[in-house]
């Protein structure tokens, strides 16, 4: 049975996306207590800053939303449809084993009246065992003959079955990818100062905490 790889498939993706949630929404909480810090009020610079981080961050919210809806609709739901076809697919094997131990037991009967003398009370048990055994033979048979042309049917037919799913999965995570690479390329449009390279940016950021540093309430004691 393939169930658990299923099922563990399902719960890998419920986790993706409820991470996926998790993040965008501790995005969105970091920008607006940004913008709701008193130093936004000061500086009008960084509040534009901070105010194009909140609209990049609620644009990133409102499509992640997107995709999640997406990936449960496309993906999750069908993965649930497909695993509650287990439980019957079960018990079929289970009546067939069951249906085996009947058969096995009432030939195991027919065997032993076989071996002994073949006398005339015998005869009459041997008769009325074989008799018994032949409706639970062709019970069994029947159960197994079904099994054997179903089952591997029901296992080839899950690649149709995911295929669109699987689609689904990897075009949902192109676009979202590809949409956050336009959003944060925006995001870094606005917030760019022009000839400005990340070593002159971090020399300029760490002249501004030294320049901290040196203040006499952050001194060292």
């Amino acid at each position: 049975m393939k169930k658990s790889t299923d099922a563990d498939l399902g719960r890998w993706l419920s986790t993706c996306t409820t991470g996926w949630a998790a993040m965008s929404k501790s995005a969105m909480k970091i920008s607006l207590d940004l913008l709701s810090n008193p130093l936004c009020e000061q500086d009008q610079d960084l509040l534009n800053m901070v105010t194009a981080l909140d609209t990049a961050m609620k644009r990133l919210d409102a499509f992640n939303q997107e995709k999640v809806n997406q990936i449960q609709k496309t993906v999750i739901e069908p993965l649930k449809k497909f695993g509650s076809v287990f439980p019957s697919l079960n018990m079929a094997v289970k009546r067939r084993e069951q249906a085996l131990q009947d058969y096995r037991r009432l030939q195991a009967k027919v065997e032993k009246y076989e071996e002994k003398e073949k006398t005339g009370p015998v005869l009459a048990k041997l008769h009325q065992a074989r008799e018994e055994l032949r409706p639970v033979r062709e019970d069994f048979e029947a159960k197994n003959r079904q099994l054997l042309e179903e089952m591997p049917r029901f296992y080839g037919s899950r690649l149709d079955y995911f295929q669109p799913s699987f689609e689904s999965l990897i075009r949902a995570q192109v676009v979202y990818y590809s949409e956050m690479h336009k959003i944060f390329g925006d995001l870094t449009q606005q917030l760019d100062q022009p000839g400005h390279s990340d070593e002159q940016r971090e020399r300029e950021n760490e002249a501004k905490l030294s320049e901290l540093r040196a203040l006499s309430i952050v001194a060292d004691d």
